[in-house]
């Protein structure tokens, strides 16, 4: 960052993705850029100078080069996109009112079609809403179709007119839903492209491939030459001729380009010149099984943040470092770039693996399944390359139909939420987070801090739809009936067993998981393959029953064959998913089988794989896996919540005038009450009166203005818990009242020793709060938080123990929809007390979800809300009362996912 530019344009500068797949880099322009901006302005065409200036110009003036090198950063801003030392893009804008700026872009004709203008104008309208502008004018000739498509694509509300032969453009730059759909859609192509150049290389380059047996690099060399690779293989060696029988040039300047994927396993303190000689290749990509990076401390970080850097400037994505390679079956390409010992075969399922180690096991536990994989890859550090850039690949590879990612930590859970989401909508994703807490977080992995509950992760999984299990065994318990049996169209389980002790167990199990059970079929142990057979076409035919569990242990050794045939046909035949237990041809492993798919004995259609587990319960976990997740997939997902009579430019400018001379590093500023009630009420919000009061005769002065019968509530919210005494209620006359108000200042819930809420600091006179009771209802909290890691985090609990004591709370990540706000209600184990519980009635849930919605859409405009609390509300059979709220306030850090395309840093 130049010393020229405010701090707070750090946030403006990021890496990015472009269309075809390529990395740029995007930050604001430098003076020092003088010399670069002339050459990028001299190998424009004439006709593309002409678009941009409506006049001839060879050349750029001095004049020029200064003024457009020299910005302020607020009136005048200017931002450039690099590919190594090369401007390819700039796009500025000047404001010529009080919200109102004019905006243009010039994009080299070399890159051309490669999505440059569009992220410069998502870039650009970030900043200039951080600078209070809300509209950006242009000027366009008609014949410049690009520059009118950037503008009529992005989705932002666009007028135009024709004054004197030019096209007038008014941009109000205020996000839409159509605007985040196609950045959204962008993003998803990107980055869908840019794993695909990957996966699908046409040419690799092996560079550090030894001739000593044990290399890792000769390895690496070994099995991509022993897969059947179907492009071209190079090799660099500094010696060598022949290296495994592949002829070698001594540099990557004898290679002959171009290069999509290079292949690095050289010491680390040699793997940025390679990056160096890789980026004169034009390599799309790099995988680095490199060690001595991030994860040896301090100055492995530092190494690898030049790596990064490295790549990302010159066009490349990395795997890596620490990467055990990556792995395309497909048989067009077969790149078998790992350190695997095994391969599995080809199939639908889609791998992700962030420990390097872990993965090499993650595919021998595939193998031995039978497991067949379409991809695969291990990100080691993931210095780059994550989870979320292989979902966006998956969900339009037609050869992945099951996703499943073994995952370390998450650097983006709010953008991890989104893009898992839209890719379990059509294909099941199988996650196994590991560590003891939901944010442990592996050396050598650049995860920011977190101050979300424990359970948010999960929560975050939940509301995606992602289907989370504890270890890699499971994940494959699951993945292999996804992989090889219908989704269920419900929950009601039959159960078939040729034992009364099976049989129960797998009921019991089906129970425990909230499935519904038939009564079980059971047969005798040494019931043949026709008893089998109609007693699984018996259940099977049932119309209450959606998913079938055959549990089958023989009378001897083995299983007869014959009973297993006849379960996969009557299996296949039903068109409903089936799990099976057979003990004995499992043979005491700990690892489920898979029945693999075989043609029926009369000719017939073949007949489906089978998944196969040692236990009963093995085999119920993963049925009710498949089956909460089909049920996820089947529900309407609703609508993103727009409540009405919400003003966010009021609400945005009143937080900006509080923060004003605050930065990132102070702590958070607690609001007056005055100043809640106003923030409240720019979402719709309306707290409920009260007054606050030093003395027995203010407390009577303000009952009779609030109305009697009223409540009285230290300030110290801390005080108000039940048993502190901070709380009396029902008062109905000012006898009672001066009561209270007399013994309440004098003990600790006058407040007179401590700052609110107990925070400590110069003592306050005494004080409490006096408001009108509300009518009766069931007390509940609505609290948001704004997390560096999760983003705005929105929870919800009934007041009292259940969320003290048990942690019945349940979170959502904004934005909400209308289903997601239903959920955040119905998934509080005390739920059952809103819909009328042992003869209660139920309280107006309606007017519930409306107060979520509001304060969901208020965290997601607002991450300067630091935290929000509405405590307690109380809610009616008609409305609610909203009795108590604070808020915090703090300049932010910026979301992980924000309003822009950005690459993680």
């Amino acid at each position: 960052m130049s010393p020229t530019h405010p701090v707070w344009t750090r946030a403006w500068e990021a890496d990015v993705v472009l269309r075809d797949g390529g990395a740029a880099h995007i930050r604001p322009i430098r003076p020092e850029d003088a010399d670069a901006l002339q050459a990028f302005h001299v190998a424009q065409s004439p006709r593309s100078t002409y678009l941009r200036f409506f006049a001839a110009m060879p050349r750029l003036s001095s004049r020029d080069l200064a003024r457009f090198t020299t910005v302020d950063h607020s009136d005048r801003v200017a931002l450039v996109v690099l590919v190594g030392d090369a401007i390819i893009g700039v796009g500025r804008y000047d404001r010529v009112g009080p919200s109102e700026a004019e905006v243009a872009f010039n994009v080299s004709d070399a890159h051309q079609g490669r999505g440059v203008g569009s992220v410069l104008l998502e870039h650009l309208v970030v900043a200039a809403r951080e600078q209070g502008l809300t509209r950006f004018v242009a000027e366009v000739l008609p014949e410049n179709r690009r520059m009118l498509d950037v503008f009529a694509e992005a989705g932002f509300a666009t007028t135009r007119e024709v004054e004197d032969g030019v096209v007038m453009l008014t941009v109000d730059i205020a996000p839409t839903d159509r605007s985040l759909e196609v950045m959204a859609a962008r993003e998803h192509r990107a980055e869908a492209e840019s794993l695909r150049r990957l996966l699908h290389p046409r040419s690799v380059v092996v560079v550090g491939a030894g001739r000593r047996p044990g290399s890792v690099g000769g390895r690496l060399l070994q099995d991509l030459v022993e897969g059947g690779f179907t492009g071209a293989v190079h090799v660099v060696h500094p010696e060598a001729d022949v290296v495994r029988g592949v002829p070698a040039v001594r540099s990557t300047a004898d290679v002959p380009g171009p290069v999509d994927l290079a292949l690095v396993a050289v010491p680390a303190e040699a793997v940025a010149q390679v990056v160096a000689d890789c980026a004169r290749l034009d390599v799309k990509g790099l995988v680095v099984v490199s060690s001595g990076f991030a994860e040896t401390g301090e100055e492995g970080l530092a190494r690898q943040r030049e790596l990064l850097r490295l790549a990302r400037l010159n066009g490349m994505r990395l795997v890596g470092p620490t990467s055990f390679g990556v792995i395309n079956t497909d048989p067009a390409v077969r790149l078998n770039a790992s350190l695997a010992p095994v391969v599995p075969p080809p199939g639908g399922l889609g791998l992700f693996s962030q420990s390097g180690a872990l993965g090499v096991a993650v595919l021998d536990a595939a193998h031995r399944r039978h497991l067949g994989v379409s991809s695969f890859v291990s990100a080691g550090n993931r210095a780059d390359v994550s989870g979320n850039d292989c979902m966006q690949y998956w969900q339009d590879d037609p050869a992945t139909t099951v996703v499943g990612l073994y995952l370390e930590s998450v650097g983006n859970p709010r953008k991890f939420s989104r893009v898992a989401r839209g890719l379990a909508r059509t294909k099941p994703v199988v996650v196994v987070k590991s560590g003891v807490s939901s944010f442990t977080v592996p050396p050598g992995h650049a995860v920011r801090e977190t101050r979300a509950p424990r359970d948010a992760l999960d929560a975050m999984l939940r509301q995606a739809g992602v289907i989370r299990v504890d270890n890699v065994h499971q994940l494959f318990d699951v993945a292999q009936l996804l992989q090889t049996q219908p989704l269920p169209a419900g929950e009601r389980v039959g159960v078939v067993a040729n034992s009364p002790a099976l049989a129960a167990l797998a009921a019991e199990a089906a129970v425990s998981w909230g499935l519904d059970v038939a009564d079980p079929v059971t047969v005798a142990p040494e019931a043949d393959a026709a008893r089998v057979r109609e007693a699984l076409e018996r259940v099977f035919a049932d119309p209450d029953v959606d998913v079938v569990v055959a549990c089958l242990i023989p009378p001897v050794a083995e299983v007869d064959r014959e009973v297993v045939q006849a379960l996969q046909e009557v299996a296949a035949a039903a068109g409903k998913p089936c799990a099976a237990c057979l003990v004995a041809l499992v043979g005491g492993s700990e690892q489920a089988l898979s029945l693999s798919a075989a043609p029926a004995e009369d000719g017939g259609p073949a007949v489906r794989a089978l998944p196969v587990y040692p236990t009963p319960e093995d085999a119920v976990r993963s049925l009710a896996a498949a089956v909460r997740y089909a049920s996820w997939r089947r529900r309407d997902h609703g609508t993103r919540v727009a409540p009405a009579g919400t003003d966010s430019r009021a609400a945005r400018a009143l937080v900006e005038s509080l923060l004003v001379g605050r930065t990132p590093d102070d702590d958070p500023l607690r609001l007056e009450p005055e100043e809640v009630t106003a923030l409240l009420a720019c979402y719709g919000v309306q707290l409920w009166p009260s007054v606050r009061v030093r003395s027995a005769d203010e407390a009577v002065r303000a009952a009779d203005r609030v109305g009697w019968p009223v409540a009285v509530k230290a300030t110290e919210r801390h005080l108000r818990h039940p048993g502190l005494g901070g709380v009396r209620l029902d008062i109905a006359s000012e006898r009672e009242l001066r009561a209270h108000v007399e013994a309440m200042l004098a003990g600790p819930a006058g407040g007179g020793s401590a700052g609110e809420d107990g925070a400590g600091g110069p003592a306050r006179e005494p004080a409490l709060l006096v408001q009108a009771m509300a009518g009766t209802g069931i007390g509940v909290l609505v609290r948001t938080l704004e997390d560096p890691l999760f983003g705005p985090l929105v929870s919800f609990g009934l007041a009292g123990d259940t969320t003290v004591l048990l942690g019945d709370v349940s979170h959502r990540i904004p934005p909400l929809t209308d289903v997601d706000v239903a959920d955040l209600v119905r998934t509080l184990r005390a739920s059952p007390r809103l819909f009328g519980y042992m003869g209660t009635p139920a309280v107006d849930v309606a007017s519930l979800e409306d107060l979520l919605a509001r304060v969901s859409v208020m965290a997601d405009d607002l991450p300067e809300v630091f935290s929000s609390e509405l405590s307690p509300v109380q809610v009616g059979e008609r409305g609610l009362a909203v009795l108590g709220a604070a808020v915090e306030l703090a300049v932010p850090v910026g979301r992980s996912d924000a309003g822009r395309r950005v690459l993680p840093a």
